[in-house]
């Protein structure tokens, strides 16, 4: 499983033929997107519960979910959710600062590790636990999200994957996906470009299970999670 993983940093070349998704793959992973969101619902409601306290104060207080415009399936456009790890006007700090949102961009759109100052104590135990990723179960209640699948990217994103912008939309994005399982955070552009078309094109019940039981380890071992 691990070697499949591997094998597909390196393969930044356009396939010879794409794969099409057949009717019965996309119905069976429907049907577990289904399964796992209704699971994970509860598990976002307890959670909820748990977090609600630390919002009522201090550079936590504001709003429990954060949602941000993300590009989805044949470019579709929806609201992301996650549990707020940042301060209420976390957006508007960042293109404020033209430096930080130089370096945000050089950075492949995010912050090095430590240094963005958006982020609460609280939010930095909920990225590092990946906690913060549990709301996105409603994404893929609602169809806008799938368990596995590539990381659904902000518009200004779509630059990196150049002419193979189609491509990517083919799939319905992702909580999960081979980029997460192969380092995450660590791994930038153009590198995760490759390996996000090289899932779209070899896409599968058995590829997304190994992809989701490496996402799973890489969740506990906390890699890339800042």
């Amino acid at each position: 499983m691990g070697k499949q993983i591997l094998t597909a940093r390196s393969q930044g070349e356009r396939p010879a033929a794409r794969k099409e998704a057949s009717v019965s793959y996309l119905f069976e992973k429907r049907s577990f997107d289904i399964f796992c969101g209704l699971l994970g619902f509860i598990l976002i409601a307890g959670v909820s519960l748990v977090l609600l306290p630390f919002c009522l104060f201090g550079r936590n207080k504001g709003p429990l979910f954060f949602k941000q415009t993300r590009v989805g399936q044949n470019g579709s456009k929806f609201e992301i959710y996650k549990f707020r790890s940042m301060i209420v006007n976390a957006e508007q700090v960042l293109h404020d600062n033209p430096l930080l949102y130089e370096k945000y961009v050089t950075n492949n759109y995010k912050l090095p590790a430590g240094e963005d100052p958006r982020i609460t104590k609280l939010g930095s135990f909920l990225r590092k636990s990946s906690l913060d990723e549990l709301p996105q179960f409603i994404n893929i209640l609602k169809g806008e999200m799938s368990m596995v699948g590539p990381r659904p990217v902000v518009e200004d994103e779509l630059v990196e994957y150049g002419d193979r912008v189609d491509e990517l939309l083919e799939a319905r994005p992702g909580a999960m996906g081979l980029w997460q399982a192969s380092g995450r955070s660590n791994i930038g552009y153009p590198e995760r470009a490759n390996l996000e078309l090289y899932y779209v094109n070899h896409r599968s019940v058995r590829y997304d299970l190994v992809i989701l039981f490496k996402n799973i380890t890489s969740i506990f071992k906390a890699d890339g999670a800042f």
